[in-house]
C-alpha cells in the first residue's frame, strides 16, 4: 500500500492529487494531510479521507484543527508547524510526498522528503527556482526519485523516459488571460481579471504568475534544474488551445511531444503509478472535438517582461533566481491586495534584481538570506510607489 502524503491539500492540486489517491483504494491511500491555514477545508478532506495525520501549519490553528477532528470522531492525529510537517514527511508516515505548497513556504518540507529518500511529486516550482541545485543534490545523494507534476514537466519527463539527453526543450504557454494584449492595456488590469484563467483552475498566486507568464520563466528555471538542459536550449512557445503540454528535440533530428486535456490528474497519475500507467478521471483526447487544430506563437517579451527577467536570472545564475522568486512572491501579494498596479509586478522584480547582483548560492542560508533581502526591497519598492500596507 502506497502511503501518500498531500502537502497543500486544500489547493488545486492537492485536491486533484486525493481525487487520483480515491481512486485507487487497494493501492494506495492519503496518510498524511497537510494545509496552511483553511482549518475548515483540512476537516472536511480529513472526514474524507481519514488520513493518519493532519498538519496546519498555522500554529494559532491547532485547537480548532485537533477538536475539530475529535469532534469527528477521527483517530487522525493534529499537528502544526513547519517542524512538525518536515518530520511527518522524513518519517516513515508516508512513502511518498505531493509537495503542492505555494511559494518558498513549501522548500523546508519539499528538502525533508528529498533527504528521506522519498518518491517526491513536485508541485512547488519555487523548491527548484530558490533552492535547485541543493534540492537536486540532496535528491541524487538520498536517491529520491523526483518527478514533477506542472503539466509541462511532466511532459518533458515522459519524454525523456528512454534515457536519451534532450537537445532543446520547449515549454508551452497557455498565453494566460491577456495573449495579445498591449502595455498599454495591461496597465489597467485588475486582480480579478488576473485570476480568471482561461484554461486553469488555480490559486490566486499562480493565477497571477500565468497572466504575466511569471510561471513560465520559474518552469525555464525549473527545467534547467530537473533535465540539466542549459538556458538556451530552453525555449517557450504559446499555444492557446493547452494541449502539447511541451515538446522535445533530440540529435537525430526527432521531436517528441505529450498531449492531453488540460487536467492536473493526468500528471499526478504519472507521479503516483510510474512507471505503471493508472487511471486518472481524465478522458483521451479527442483532437476533432477540441477543434482539430494545434496554433503555436512566439511570446511577447515586450508586453510580458517577467519572462525576460526570468530567462535573465537563470543566465545570471547564483542567488539571482532566489532574488528574482522573492521578489516577485512580494510583488504579486501587494497586486492581490490592490496596492499596486498590473505593470508594477515585472517594475518591482527588476529593480530588485538590479539591487542584488548575484554571488555564489553556495549554502541554504545564503539562499534563505538573499530571500529576505529581496523581500525588504521589493517592499520598500511597493512602498515607494504608495503602496502602502
Amino acid at each position: 500500500m502506497q502511503r501518500v502524503a498531500v502537502l497543500g491539500a486544500t489547493g488545486s492540486i492537492g485536491t486533484s492529487a486525493l481525487d487520483v489517491i480515491a481512486r485507487h483504494p487497494q493501492a494506495m491511500r492519503a496518510s498524511v494531510l497537510a494545509a496552511g491555514r483553511q482549518v475548515e477545508a483540512l476537516l472536511a478532506l480529513c472526514r474524507t479521507h481519514r488520513p493518519e495525520h493532519a498538519v496546519i501549519a498555522d500554529p494559532a490553528a491547532y485547537p480548532a484543527l485537533r477538536d475539530g477532528l475529535r469532534a469527528a470522531g477521527l483517530d487522525t492525529q493534529a499537528h502544526a508547524g513547519a517542524a512538525a510537517l518536515d518530520a511527518l514527511v522524513a518519517g516513515d508516515a508516508c512513502d511518498t510526498v505531493v509537495a503542492a505548497i505555494v511559494g518558498a513556504a513549501g522548500l523546508s518540507s519539499t528538502l525533508a522528503a528529498a533527504r528521506a529518500g522519498k518518491r517526491l511529486l513536485l508541485a512547488n516550482k519555487e523548491s527548484l527556482v530558490l533552492a535547485g541545485e541543493l534540492l537536486m543534490r540532496e535528491a541524487h545523494v538520498h536517491a529520491a526519485t523526483i518527478i514533477p507534476i506542472d503539466s509541462e514537466h511532466n511532459a518533458i519527463f515522459q519524454c525523456l523516459a528512454d534515457g536519451n539527453p534532450p537537445a532543446r526543450i520547449t515549454l508551452t504557454a497557455s498565453g494566460g488571460p491577456f495573449r495579445g494584449w498591449s502595455g498599454a492595456a495591461l496597465a489597467a488590469v485588475t486582480p480579478a481579471q488576473a485570476v480568471a484563467h482561461p484554461k486553469w483552475s488555480m490559486g490566486p498566486k499562480i493565477s497571477v504568475d500565468s497572466a504575466t507568464l511569471m510561471n513560465k520563466g520559474l518552469e525555464v528555471i525549473e527545467a534547467h534544474h530537473l533535465f540539466a538542459v542549459p538556458a538556451d536550449a530552453i525555449r517557450v512557445l504559446v499555444h492557446p488551445q493547452s494541449l502539447v503540454h511541451s515538446l522535445v528535440d533530440f540529435t537525430d533530428g526527432s521531436s517528441l511531444a505529450q498531449l492531453g486535456l488540460p487536467d492536473m490528474r493526468t500528471a499526478l497519475a504519472v507521479g503516483l503509478g510510474w512507471p505503471r500507467r493508472i487511471a486518472s478521471g481524465v478522458g483521451a483526447l479527442d483532437l476533432l472535438a477540441q477543434g482539430g487544430r494545434l496554433e503555436f506563437e512566439a511570446p511577447d517579451f515586450e508586453a510580458f517582461p517577467c519572462l525576460a527577467l526570468a530567462f535573465a536570472a537563470l543566465e545570471a545564475g547564483g542567488t539571482a533566481p532566489a532574488v528574482l522568486n522573492a521578489a516577485n512572491e512580494e510583488a504579486v501579494s501587494a497586486f492581490l491586495q490592490g496596492r499596486i498596479g498590473f505593470l508594477d509586478i515585472p517594475d518591482t522584480v527588476s529593480a530588485t534584481l538590479d539591487a542584488m547582483p548575484p554571488h555564489a548560492a553556495d549554502s541554504l542560508e545564503t539562499l534563505l538570506a538573499a530571500d529576505a533581502r529581496a523581500r525588504a526591497l521589493a517592499q520598500a519598492r511597493i512602498a515607494a510607489r504608495g503602496g502602502q500596507a
